[in-house]
C-alpha cells in the first residue's frame, strides 16, 4: 500500500495494530512528535553499536502491558538496525494485541526485516519515493536461482535442492540469500502489477525462510515447503 506525504502515515498507523513504514526515520519522528507528542514513544538503534538488541525491545514494548484508554503508538527508527532475536521479541507483542496499541516500524528498505514481519504488518510505500520501483539488490546468480525457485515444480526443486546444498561455503546462508531474494521478487512484482498471482507461493516461501533460520534441513525444506 502507498501513501503520498508523510503526514499521512498518522493516519495508517491508526488504522493498524503493526505498520511498516517505508521512510527515513527522521522524517517519521518529526510527524509523530508534531502530532502524538506524548502518545508516540520511540525506540532508536544503539549510538555505539548502531543497533536494536533484544534487550532493547522487551524494555520498549514492557509498557505496552498497560491498560490505555486511547491511542499510544510504539515507533521503533531505523528498524533494519533490528537483529533476528529482537524482530522476534517484537513479534510476541502481536499475538494479543492491545485495542489502542500501534507499532510501527521505521526503515527506508523493508526487505532487510525478518519475512515473518513482514508477513504480519501493512506495509507502506511513499509513492514518490517507491522502493519498490528499484531493481532487487542481488548477484545475476542469486537472481536466477530465486527466480527458479519460484516457477519450479516438484522434479525442479529437486534438482535446484541439490545444486544449493552443495554449495561448500555455508550453504544456509547461501539458501536464506536466495529464498530472501525471492521474496523481495514477489513483493515487488505484486506491487508492480498489482496481479495476486505474484503472492501465490509467498506463504511457502515465507515458510522456508523461516524454518532455515530455525536451522532446519536445507534440502528437505526448499521441497516440502515449496510444493
Amino acid at each position: 500500500m502507498f501513501f503520498n506525504t508523510p503526514s499521512d502515515i498518522l493516519e495508517l498507523a491508526k488504522k493498524t495494530n503493526f505498520a511498516i513504514i517505508a521512510l527515513e526515520s527522521g522524517a517519521a519522528k518529526r510527524v509523530f512528535e508534531k502530532k502524538f507528542k506524548t502518545a508516540a514513544l520511540f525506540l532508536e538503534p544503539d549510538v555505539k553499536t548502531n543497533k536494536i538488541s533484544v534487550e532493547m525491545v522487551r524494555d520498549f514494548t514492557s509498557i505496552a502491558s498497560t491498560t490505555d484508554q486511547t491511542d499510544r503508538f510504539f515507533v521503533v527508527l531505523n528498524a533494519e538496525s533490528l537483529n533476528p532475536a529482537a524482530e522476534n521479541a517484537f513479534l510476541k507483542n502481536l499475538e494479543e494485541p492491545k485495542l489502542h496499541h500501534h507499532f510501527v516500524l521505521v526503515t527506508k528498505t523493508p526487505s532487510a526485516l525478518l519475512p515473518t514481519v513482514l508477513s504480519r504488518a501493512q506495509v507502506f510505500y511513499q509513492k514518490e519515493t517507491n522502493s519498490l520501483s528499484k531493481p532487487v539488490e542481488a548477484s545475476d546468480k542469486i537472481k536466477t536461482l530465486a527466480k527458479q525457485l519460484i516457477i519450479a515444480d516438484t522434479k525442479q526443486l529437486i534438482e535446484l535442492s541439490n545444486t544449493i546444498s552443495k554449495k561448500k561455503d555455508n550453504p544456509r546462508a547461501f539458501a536464506l540469500e536466495i529464498v530472501g531474494t525471492a521474496i523481495e521478487i514477489m513483493y515487488k512484482s505484486f506491487f508492480a502489477t498489482n496481479q495476486e498471482k505474484f503472492l501465490k507461493k509467498l506463504p511457502n516461501l515465507l515458510k522456508l525462510y523461516d524454518n532455515l533460520q530455525k536451522n532446519g534441513h536445507v534440502k528437505l525444506h526448499i521441497v516440502a515447503d515449496m510444493i
